[in-house]
């Protein structure tokens, strides 16, 4: 299976103020690209050559884990965002929300707490178990919530190339502004 870059949902400079376009070009346009080339040039010959990404994910390691993992992070990073998001989640995700954390105020502030905590480079996710409980996950580098057996619903990336143009060293300060646009609905269907 060969894999393309995940076509984004919105105009590279949709998301400014809280994502501006240079970012988006680079984190996309080429950052990703290169993890979509990589993972299709070790993939050949192997016996991933027609797996699902998820699949990959799950059951590979080393090179083919790393750059698997970032492609599908970065596809569920990419198409989670719209320039008509923010807001609060609805329906049975909202009340997941506050059966775990009490309130979606308290949720972004455990969420943002998590994604400011990772050490280094990674992502923080809100992922659901197979009884569908919520939990946030911090996973380094290329880590993802499927190799737990969760399934990944929302995630925020804390690499510096996710912030550094628009944010410079402020993680905080970016993952707060996310939230204005969080498509919900996109999430609401991954749940």
């Amino acid at each position: 299976m060969k894999f393309e870059l995940v076509k984004l949902p919105y105009a590279p400079d949709g998301l400014e103020p809280v994502i501006g376009k240079q970012t988006i070009d680079f984190h996309h346009g080429k950052h990703l690209q290169t993890y979509v080339n990589n993972l299709n040039s070790l993939i050949q010959g192997t016996n991933f050559e027609n797996a699902t990404l998820e699949t990959i994910v799950k059951e590979s390691d080393g090179a083919i884990f790393n750059n698997s993992g970032q492609v599908l992070n970065h596809n569920f990073y990419f198409t989670q965002f719209s320039p008509n998001g923010g807001g609060k989640p609805s329906g049975k995700l909202a009340d997941a929300i506050d059966a775990v954390f009490g309130s979606f105020e308290n949720f972004q502030k455990e969420f943002e707490t998590a994604g400011v905590g990772l050490f280094g480079s990674g992502w923080v996710w809100l992922a659901a178990d197979k009884d569908g409980k919520l939990s946030i996950t911090k996973e380094s580098n290329a880590g993802n919530p499927v190799t737990k057996g969760l399934k990944p619903l929302l995630t925020f990336d804390v690499w510096e190339h996710a912030y550094y143009l628009d944010c410079q060293n402020r993680r905080a300060d970016h993952l707060k502004a996310l939230w204005k646009i969080i498509d919900w609905k996109a999430v609401e269907t991954r749940y």
